[in-house]
């Protein structure tokens, strides 16, 4: 048997690799990020990084699964993400349309949330709720959503990667604690393979990640989230907060943009995240304040919504509410 540590080391290796290779590739195929007036970058950038990661972690995966580290349900729930990853890189190459994206988000949502057997019951803190089919719809919609808000933040150098280095490993500490080991590695390597990926895309980038890993990093952690729910080792709430900058920006974003009647699938630059990459001028100065928000603020509330279930609600109300502010204040959705 590998151990788990020796196949984390080895996706951080894997994930740096890999993403060295994509960008020779994309050098020598000429697929850039050409900057324009939606772009937050200036210079030619290659794109499809991404595909380092899901080359380093599946593998992983895979591997640790073989070794009995990881249950059936969620090894076939993840396998889910090699068609959002598929869509992604075919968008990244060629374009692909709102619609066959859409649906292909859609399928593999379905599928997941079925290989989990449904979605588990919600605990509200006065009171648990079996909600059934609504349940399962809401599951769909939301890995959805996560799929492509998790698209929607990829704008600027390091942020998605550290995003997901921050919440893989911090939820894996609460499965960890919670028993579900299996779940905790996986989500530390996926943790991994972003920081290996991160060694490229810190800022300034030398690639971009592209829809191919962007969706596929969204699918993923919802699929954490679900399985680590229905295993109950760790509720909704602590994935709602450690994700709650992407979350609260991007649906401030979405929903302001709709109200006016814009398209909100077309590339924009009126992000909360991007507004301040603007007024600061640094893409390095909102990767770092960010993370700063997620060690300092919500990482000490997803601790204590994981220990006090009961009050997890309120406590992730209390979390958003600084997030609101900041995204209004930074003008999310204007242009």
């Amino acid at each position: 048997m590998i151990p788990p540590v020796v196949i984390l080391a080895g996706v951080f290796a894997g994930a740096a690799v890999f993403t060295g290779l994509v960008r020779r590739y994309a050098l020598r195929r000429n697929l850039l990020d050409i900057p324009n007036a939606r772009s937050s970058h200036t210079t030619p950038t290659p794109r499809g990084g991404g595909l380092g990661i899901v080359a380093a972690f599946l593998p992983a995966l895979a591997l640790l699964g073989a070794q009995g580290l990881l249950d059936a349900r969620t090894a076939a729930a993840l396998a889910g993400g090699l068609p959002v990853a598929g869509i992604g890189y075919y968008d990244d190459h060629r374009g692909a349309s709102p619609l066959l994206r859409i649906a292909v988000h859609f399928a593999a949502s379905i599928w997941a949330v079925a290989a989990l057997g449904g979605m588990p019951p919600l605990d509200l803190g006065f009171g648990v709720w079996q909600w059934g089919l609504l349940g399962d719809a809401a599951g769909v919609v939301g890995l959805v959503w996560l799929i492509n808000l998790y698209n929607f933040m990829d704008g600027i150098d390091g942020l998605e990667g550290s995003e997901t280095v921050f919440a893989g490993a911090a939820a894996g500490l609460t499965l960890m604690s919670g028993g579900a080991h299996g779940l905790a590695w996986s989500a530390w390597l996926l943790a991994g393979a972003c920081a290996g990926f991160l060694l490229w895309n810190w800022p300034p980038a030398r690639i971009f990640m592209g829809d191919v890993g962007s969706g596929f990093l969204g699918f993923a952690l919802g699929v954490f989230a679900i399985a680590g729910a229905g295993q109950g080792a760790l509720a909704f709430w602590p994935w709602l907060i450690l994700l709650g900058v992407f979350i609260v920006d991007t649906t401030i974003t979405l929903a302001r943009r709709v109200l006016r009647g814009e398209r909100w699938y077309q590339a924009h630059r009126s992000h909360a995240y991007q507004h301040a990459t603007q007024q600061w001028n640094s893409h390095l100065k909102v990767t770092l304040g960010i993370m700063a928000l997620n060690l300092v603020w919500l990482l000490p509330l997803a601790w204590a919504a994981a220990q006090w279930p009961g009050a997890a609600l309120v406590i992730t109300i209390a979390a958003w509410v600084p997030l609101v502010y900041l995204a209004l204040h930074f003008n999310a959705g204007c242009a």
